[in-house]
C-alpha cells in the first residue's frame, strides 16, 4: 500500500533507453556533457521522487512519459522558485528539498499529479501527502530498501545514500523535536511501532529504529539517548494506565516494550527510568512504567469499590457456567500477560551486566520499600495502607512473573537448587558496589526471623557472591509473602463475611425484613469482590509454577535440614543427624510459612491440582515430617502447627469425590498410605500436637484449638492405615512402659491433652448452648418487641455470636471424643491405667449427665444442626469408648468410684437413648451387660467403702480426700500423695502442686512406712469386718 501502482509500473524504467528519456533532454541538456550523464541525472530525478515522494517539477503531466515517477508528490514551491532554472532533484540538493518536505506543516496542500491520472489513487495520495513525519520518514526508508534491491549498479550509492537520509533526518527530528511546528514526533514514534505491531511488519520498524538509535547513540550533544526515550516511556506510561487485562491493545504495548527491553540502548534507559524519585516509598514503584503494568488484574482497583469494576458485575444473576466461561477467559489474558511480563524481566537481566544489576536492584528496593504490607497494622488501616505500598495485583502478577523465571531449576531433584546458599539472607546492607560485585540485591533480611536462632558463635560463611538461583529464590519467596500471601487471608475472610451475609440474607427474606434488599446489594458486592480476587490467584499456570517452586523448596528445606552441602541429594533417613551450625539459622521462616500457606490455598480453592500433583507429595510429607515435630529444626510453634494444616492438605480426602477425571491418576491416596517414613509422621503429629499448649503466646490458650482443628481428621485417616495405625500403637506401648519416666512419654501427654480438651470444650459448648435456649424463649415469647432498635440490635448479635462460638466448640468437641472413640479400640491398657481410668471415667460420666440424665433440657435448642450439636454421635462415642474399655475388670471396678456423675440411674438411661437413636442392637445389649457389671461392682463397692469410712486424714489423699493405695513423698513439699494423682497432676504442669517447685515422676519418693500402715489397717478392718459378719 506503501508504494503506488505506478510506481509498482516503473520498476524497472531505471534502466530504460535513451530514446525513452526524450521528454525532458532539451530542459536539462545544456547541464550535462554527456547524453548518458543527462540520462543518470534523470534517473537520480525519478528515483529520489519515488522514494521521498516529492518534485520541484510542476509541468503539465500529460507531457511526461509517466515511466519511473509516481502518481502523486509533494510540490516544494519555495525551493523550486530558488533554484529558478532547476526542476530535478539530484544528490545536492535532495538533503535540503526533505528538509524543507520535513517543515511543511500540511504537505497534502501541496501535492500535485506527476502522471495523468486515470483514476482516484487514494493510497499514492494518502503516501505522499503524510503529514506525520516519523511515519513519512519510515515509509521513505522502506521505499529507499526497495530501491536498493532494483536500480543498477552505477545508482546503488545514490539509493544508499538516500536510505541514509531517512535515518539521519530521523535522528534530527527526535533530538530536536522543538523544530517541526505542529508535530508531536514522540506519539508518533509509538504509534509507527504500534501500527507496525497490528500491521505485523514489525520487525521492518525495529530494523529502521535500530539504524536510528546508532547514529543518535554515536553523538548525543544536542540531547541524550535517555532524553529522547523518556518521553517515550512517560507516553506509554499514560496510555498502559488506562488499558484493564482483557483488552487486546495492552498486549501490542507489551509487545513493545518486549522490543525494548532486548534493545540494549533502549533498555539501559529504561531501567533507569523505572527508579522511583525516593526508593524507601514502596507506592512510589507501582506508578513507575513496570509498576503500572504489574498493577493491572481483575482484582478491584480501590479495594473494596465495585463501581467501574470490569468483572463479575451481578453474580447472583450469572449461572455458575456463565461465570466460569468469564473466569477461564480472564485466566487465558492472564497466562499471556505474566508469560510477557516474565519474557520482559529475563530480557533485561540476560542483556547486559548493568541491565541485569538495575533491574535486580529495582526489585530489591521495591520488596524492602513494601515490607510494611506484612505488618498486622496494615489490614486494620487500608486507607493509609494504600497511600504507603504498591497494590495486591502488582505483587500478584511480579510474583508470577518470578515464579516463571524460577522454573528451570524447580524440579525436585534439580542440582542447581543445592546451589542455593542461605547466608545470602544473613548479609547486613550493602552498597551500590557491593551488591553489584557480590549480586546480592534484597535488603533487610538479617533483620527476619529464621527457623532457627543461631548458635552462640555461629559465623555465617558469606560467599565471594552468589549466583541468581539464589537471588531468584529469595526474591520469589518474599514477593509470595509480601502477595499471594497476604491475598489469600483476604479471600478467606471473604469467604467467612459471604456466609454470614448469606445466612443474614435467607433470615431477612423468611421474616419479610425490610433489610433484604440491602443486605442482597452487600451479597452481591462481596460476591463480585471474592470471584475476582478467587480468579486472580487461581490462573492454572501460575499456580503450577508456585506448586514446582514450593515442591522443590520442600527438597531444598530437608536437604538443608539434615546438612548436606555437597552438589548431592542425601537420602532421609531416621533418626535425623546431629547438625553443628546448621544453616537453617539463615532461612527466614517466610520461605517455610508461604509453602504451608500454599498447600492449605490448593485445598481450598484449587484442590484438583494436589490430586494431579502425583509423587511430587511425597517431597512435601518428607518436609512436614521432618519439620513438624522438631523444634531443632523448627522452633516457631505457631510455624510447627501450620504444618499440620499442610499435611491435612495434602493428604486424601477423607470422603473422596467420585470424579471420572480425576479418579485416572488418583495419586494422594496411595502417595499418604505407601509413604515409607509413615511412623515418623505420625510421631511428629503427636509432638506438635502437644507443643502447641505452650507457645508462650498470650492467646496460646485460644489458639490451641484452632492448631488442633486439622489434626483430629489426620488422626483419623491414619488410623484407618495399617502403618500409621501400628506406629501410634507403639507409640501408646512406650508410654506404658515408661509411664514413671522424668519426662512424661509422648502418647501419655497426648492423651492428658485430649482429654483436657474434651472436658473443656464440651463444657463451654453446653453453656453456650444454654445460653442459646433461654434468649431463643425471650424471643420466641415477644419479649425482645418493646425493646429499643440499639438493644435489639445487641440482643440479636448477642445471639449470633454465642450461635458462633457454640458451634466451634460442639465441632472441637465432636472430633476430641470421636478419637478418643477410635483409639481405645485397639489401646486398652494405657487407658485403664490408675493415672488415666478415673479423669477418663469422670469425664464420660459427666457428659452424659449433659447428654441423657436430667440436664438434658437445659440443650434443646431450636435447630441442632445450626450449631454443629450432634448429642446423638456424642452419646454413642461415650457408649464406645465404654464397651471399648470394658472388657477390663480394673476398668470396670473404678467408674463406681465416681462420685459425682455415675449412678445406675445414669446408664439405664444411656440405654434408653442408644434404643430411642436406633443404634444396633448388638450394641445396645453389650452396654446393657456393661452397665450391669458395674451396677454390680458399685454394690460391692459401697460396702467395702462404709468399711473404710472412718479412715484417718492421713491414709487420705490431700487432694482427691480418697484412700491411698500407693503414697509417695514429694521431695521438695514433704506432702504425701497418690502415686496415680500425682502421676496425672504432672502429665499437665511439671511442678510440685503445694509450691510450684519444679517436679518430675522419676523425684517421687515411695512413702514405704505409710503404705505398710495403710495395708495393716486394711487388713484390720477386713478381717473384723468378717469376724462379724461369721458371729451375725
Amino acid at each position: 500500500e506503501e508504494t503506488s501502482a505506478s510506481q509498482d509500473e516503473s520498476d524497472n524504467s531505471v534502466s530504460e533507453s535513451l530514446d525513452d528519456c526524450d521528454y525532458s533532454v532539451a530542459e536539462i541538456s545544456r547541464s550535462f556533457r554527456s547524453q548518458q550523464e543527462l540520462c543518470e541525472q534523470l534517473n537520480i530525478n525519478h528515483m529520489i521522487q519515488r522514494i521521498f515522494l516529492i518534485t520541484l517539477d510542476n509541468s503539465d503531466p500529460s507531457l511526461k512519459s509517466g515511466n519511473g515517477i509516481p502518481s502523486r508528490c509533494v510540490y516544494l514551491q519555495d525551493m523550486a522558485e530558488d533554484l529558478e532554472d532547476q526542476d530535478w532533484l539530484d544528490m545536492e540538493n535532495v538533503e535540503q528539498a526533505l528538509f524543507t518536505r520535513l517543515l511543511l506543516p500540511e504537505p497534502g496542500n501541496h501535492l500535485i499529479y506527476m502522471t495523468t491520472p486515470t483514476a482516484q489513487n487514494l493510497s499514492a495520495e494518502r503516501d505522499a501527502g503524510e503529514k506525520r513525519i516519523l511515519q513519512y520518514l519510515f515509509a521513505c526508508f522502506q521505499r529507499a530498501k526497495e530501491e536498493i534491491t532494483k536500480v543498477p549498479e552505477n545508482l546503488l550509492p545514490f539509493a544508499v545514500r538516500c536510505r541514509n537520509l531517512t535515518v539521519s533526518n530521523t535522528r534530527t527530528v527526535l533530538l530536536t523535536p522543538e523544530i517541526y511546528i505542529g508535530q508531536n514526533i514522540y506519539e508518533q514514534l509509538v504509534d509507527l511501532m504500534l501500527e507496525a505491531l497490528r500491521g505485523a511488519h514489525f520487525e521492518e520498524v525495529t530494523e529502521f529504529l535500530e539504524e536510528v538509535i546508532e547514529v543518535i547513540t554515536m553523538d548525543e550533544e544536542v540531547r541524550t539517548f535517555g532524553e529522547v526515550m523518556v518521553p517515550v516511556f512517560d507516553i506509554l506510561l499514560g496510555r498502559i494506565r488506562e488499558l484493564q487485562l482483557c483488552q487486546i491493545l495492552l498486549y501490542s504495548y507489551l509487545d513493545m516494550l518486549l522490543y525494548f527491553s532486548r534493545q540494549k540502548d533502549i533498555a539501559k534507559v529504561f531501567v533507569e527510568y523505572i527508579q522511583p524519585k525516593d526508593l524507601t516509598d514502596g507506592q512510589l514503584y507501582q506508578k513507575t512504567l513496570l509498576g503500572t503494568i504489574l498493577s493491572i488484574s481483575c482484582l478491584l482497583k480501590t479495594p473494596g469499590v465495585v463501581e467501574n469494576h470490569s468483572y463479575f458485575l451481578s453474580p447472583s444473576r450469572s449461572s455458575p457456567q456463565e461465570i466460569k466461561v468469564q473466569e477461564s477467559n480472564i485466566h487465558q489474558f492472564m497466562s499471556q500477560f505474566h508469560e510477557k511480563i516474565y519474557q520482559m524481566l529475563k530480557n533485561l537481566l540476560q542483556l547486559s551486566p548493568q541491565t541485569k544489576h538495575r533491574i535486580l536492584s529495582w526489585l530489591g528496593n521495591c520488596l524492602h520499600a513494601n515490607a510494611g504490607r506484612t505488618k498486622i497494622w496494615a489490614n486494620q488501616m487500608p486507607e493509609i495502607f494504600l497511600q504507603m505500598y504498591a497494590s495486591d495485583a502488582f505483587f500478584l502478577n511480579l510474583g508470577a512473573a518470578l515464579l516463571r523465571l524460577c522454573q528451570p531449576f524447580c524440579k525436585p531433584r534439580s542440582p542447581r537448587l543445592l546451589t542455593f546458599d542461605p547466608t545470602y539472607c544473613a548479609l547486613k546492607e550493602l552498597n551500590e558496589e557491593e551488591q553489584r560485585s557480590k549480586n546480592v540485591h534484597m535488603k533487610g533480611l538479617e533483620k527476619e526471623t529464621c527457623l532457627i536462632p543461631a548458635v552462640m558463635d555461629q559465623d555465617p560463611e558469606f560467599a565471594p557472591s552468589y549466583n541468581l538461583v539464589t537471588e531468584n529464590l529469595v526474591l520469589t519467596q518474599y514477593t509470595l509473602h509480601l502477595g499471594f500471601h497476604r491475598l489469600h487471608d483476604q479471600l478467606i475472610k471473604v469467604n467467612q463475611s459471604l456466609h454470614r451475609l448469606q445466612v443474614a440474607w435467607r433470615e431477612a427474606q423468611q421474616s419479610s425484613s425490610p433489610t433484604a434488599d440491602s443486605l442482597r446489594e452487600q451479597f452481591e458486592r462481596l460476591m463480585t469482590i471474592y470471584l475476582s480476587t478467587k480468579t486472580a490467584m487461581t490462573e492454572p499456570q501460575m499456580l503450577q509454577n508456585c506448586l514446582n517452586l514450593q515442591v522443590s523448596m520442600s527438597v531444598l528445606l530437608v536437604q538443608l535440614a539434615i546438612g548436606n552441602k555437597g552438589t548431592e541429594f542425601a537420602d532421609l533417613t531416621f533418626p535425623l543427624p546431629e547438625v553443628k551450625d546448621s544453616a537453617l539459622a539463615y532461612v527466614p521462616e517466610f520461605f517455610a510459612d508461604n509453602l504451608g500457606d500454599f498447600f492449605i490455598f490448593l485445598r481450598r480453592f484449587a484442590d484438583d491440582l494436589l490430586e494431579t500433583s502425583g509423587d511430587s507429595l511425597e517431597h512435601v510429607l518428607d518436609f512436614v515430617t521432618v519439620f513438624t515435630g522438631d523444634v531443632g529444626r523448627m522452633k516457631n510453634p505457631h510455624l510447627r502447627a501450620k504444618l499440620a494444616e499442610v499435611l491435612e492438605a495434602v493428604m486424601p480426602h477423607l470422603d473422596p469425590v467420585q470424579n471420572a477425571l480425576v479418579s485416572s491418576v488418583f495419586h494422594r491416596k496411595r502417595v499418604f498410605c505407601s509413604y515409607r517414613h509413615a511412623a515418623h509422621l505420625a510421631e511428629a503429629l503427636l509432638k506438635v500436637f502437644v507443643d502447641i499448649e505452650f507457645t508462650g503466646d498470650p492467646h496460646q490458650f485460644e489458639q490451641k484449638f484452632n492448631y488442633r482443628r486439622p489434626m483430629y481428621p489426620i488422626l483419623r485417616y491414619m488410623w484407618g492405615t495399617d502403618s500409621y495405625r501400628e506406629s501410634i500403637k507403639a507409640l501408646a506401648g512406650y508410654a506404658l512402659e515408661n509411664l514413671e519416666a522424668m519426662t512424661p512419654p509422648l502418647f501419655l501427654r497426648f492423651i492428658n491433652l485430649l482429654m483436657n480438651d474434651a472436658i473443656f470444650l464440651l463444657d463451654e459448648a453446653i453453656q453456650y448452648l444454654s445460653k442459646i435456649k433461654i434468649q431463643q424463649i425471650e424471643k420466641d415469647r415477644g419479649e425482645w418487641d418493646g425493646l429499643s432498635p440499639e438493644a435489639r440490635r445487641e440482643k440479636e448479635a448477642s445471639l449470633q455470636m454465642f450461635g458462633q462460638l457454640a458451634r466451634f466448640h460442639n465441632i472441637m468437641s465432636n472430633e476430641t471424643i470421636g478419637t478418643l472413640a477410635f483409639l481405645t479400640s485397639e489401646i486398652k491398657s494405657l487407658f485403664v491405667h490408675p493415672f488415666l481410668a478415673e479423669r477418663m471415667i469422670s469425664m464420660l460420666n459427666d457428659f452424659l449427665q449433659h447428654l441423657v440424665g436430667p440436664k438434658m433440657g437445659a440443650l434443646k435448642v431450636k435447630d441442632f444442626s445450626e450449631f454443629d450439636f450432634k448429642p446423638q454421635q456424642l452419646v454413642s462415642d461415650i457408649c464406645t469408648i465404654y464397651l471399648n474399655l470394658g472388657d477390663e475388670e480394673n476398668f470396670c471396678a473404678t467408674v463406681p468410684k465416681d462420685g459425682w456423675s455415675y449412678s445406675p440411674t445414669l446408664f439405664a438411661q444411656t440405654v434408653r437413648v442408644l434404643k430411642k437413636i436406633n443404634k444396633p442392637g448388638d450394641m445396645v445389649v453389650a452396654f446393657s451387660n456393661l452397665a450391669e457389671r458395674i451396677k454390680s461392682l458399685a454394690d460391692r463397692q459401697q460396702l467395702e467403702e462404709e468399711t473404710y469410712s472412718d479412715a484417718c486424714d492421713e491414709f487420705l489423699d490431700p487432694i482427691m480426700s480418697t484412700l491411698m493405695t500407693d503414697p509417695v513423698l514429694l521431695p521438695s513439699s514433704r506432702v504425701t500423695v497418690d502415686r496415680s494423682t500425682i502421676a496425672r497432676h504432672l502429665l499437665s504442669d511439671q511442678t510440685d502442686p503445694f509450691n510450684r517447685s519444679p517436679l518430675t515422676m522419676d523425684q517421687v519418693r515411695p512413702n514405704t512406712e505409710l503404705k505398710e500402715r495403710i495395708q495393716r489397717w486394711l487388713a484390720e478392718r477386713k478381717s473384723a469386718k468378717e469376724q462379724m459378719e461369721d458371729i451375725l
